[in-house]
């Protein structure tokens, strides 16, 4: 019996797709049947991955894309519908971090933080709009955060607003696009070992967490590619967590 894949003949975009959850995600649509766009500023990582999927049969290129960047967003777009017809998904995953109090925040860290992290999702649903709406069944999933929804430390002012920001434009534009053949939906990882974690302690992050430790990248993977497929095909606006019970308490 032939496999059917969930995405065969679906073109599909990640952003961060060099490492992390990024990474993770890309590797599970290729397996899944899509051709994965992976897009990224680290050019050897993103080359690499995109050589490693090609190399076990699936369908994956490299692109550069700095997501604060309007017309990096525009050329990157137009080259995937000249390259491959259209675009039917779009993972904004890439983002950045801070980890200061409020009061040691510099408005430089503020504005690349906001830039990267949240404007980029404003960029990405922008340019891809038409392309989206055209191929009749379009998905966006935006990574947000748990701290999206809670202030956890009180620190990393930057971020929270910055997911929070994804968390409420992801409604928003699902409202928009609701009858236009487009699904808008967040999801909210916890801690997860990735790299934007630095050299944060990462038995304190298991501690604070409910179930005792902290997600790897394929555990969030697998809630995008859910809210990417048909299988979610009623959801649009919606908010999935995924963070071992954290925002539970």
């Amino acid at each position: 019996m032939t496999r059917k894949y969930r995405f065969e003949n679906k073109v599909a975009l990640v952003t961060g797709a060099a490492s992390g959850i990024g990474l993770a995600t890309a590797r599970a649509f290729a397996a899944e049947g899509a051709t994965v766009v992976l897009a990224d500023v680290q050019d050897d990582a993103g080359a690499k991955a995109a050589r490693e999927i090609t190399a076990s049969g699936a369908r994956a290129v490299y692109k550069r894309l700095d997501v604060s960047s309007e017309a990096d967003w525009d050329k990157v777009i137009a080259e995937i519908v000249k390259e491959f017809g259209g675009l039917n998904i779009l993972v904004n995953n890439a983002g950045i971090g801070d980890t200061g109090t409020i009061e040691a925040t510099s408005k430089a860290t503020w504005d690349r933080v906001i830039a990267i992290t949240q404007t980029s999702v404003f960029l990405g649903h922008k340019a891809a709009a038409a392309a989206l709406k055209a191929s009749g069944n379009g998905a966006v999933v935006n990574v947000s955060s748990m701290f999206g929804i809670v202030g956890g430390f009180g620190s990393s002012p930057a971020y929270h607003a910055a997911k929070g920001g994804v968390r409420l434009l992801t409604k928003s534009t699902a409202l928009a696009w609701a009858k236009e053949g487009v699904r808008v939906n967040s999801i909210h990882p916890g801690f997860v070992e990735t790299p934007i974690l630095g050299e944060t302690d990462r038995n304190m992050l298991a501690e604070t967490t409910p179930m005792g430790r902290i997600a790897r990248p394929e555990e969030i993977a697998t809630g995008i590619l859910f809210l990417a497929s048909d299988e979610a095909s009623f959801m649009t606006g919606a908010e999935l967590v995924i963070d071992g019970g954290y925002t539970a308490r």
